[in-house]
């Protein structure tokens, strides 16, 4: 008996870490986000452009990259998350695309 409350105790432990977790990548996803932003704001004022406004990504959307400035990293779990791409289109203005990634450490490819 004293075996399965041991056990019992443990899943349920086990659990919960899981749960903070969960929560916890929610405050890196944050914490990412809001430095890409301003890190983007400080590139846009040091090349002399406008601060890209934040687009959310549709499927089919057409996209005028010409240069990539800078992309948000995956997450190290399995798990989709936000990112963001911002870039310099044909005319030089600096654009901003939210969107949603897979992490990178997915069994089998995902």
């Amino acid at each position: 008996m004293k075996t399965l409350d041991a056990l019992l105790a443990v899943s349920i432990l086990s659990l919960s870490s899981l749960a903070l977790a969960e929560g916890g990548g929610d405050r890196v996803y944050g914490r990412m986000i809001q430095n890409n932003q301003q890190a983007m704001a400080q590139y846009a004022a040091a090349n002399g452009k406008a601060v890209a406004e934040i687009v959310h990504y549709e499927y089919g959307m057409k996209l005028d990259v010409k240069k990539v400035v800078s992309i948000t990293p995956a997450n190290k779990g399995c798990g989709v998350g936000p990112s963001r791409m911002t870039y310099e289109d044909s005319n030089g203005k600096l654009n901003t695309v939210e969107y949603r990634l897979l992490g990178d450490n997915c069994p089998n490819g995902g």
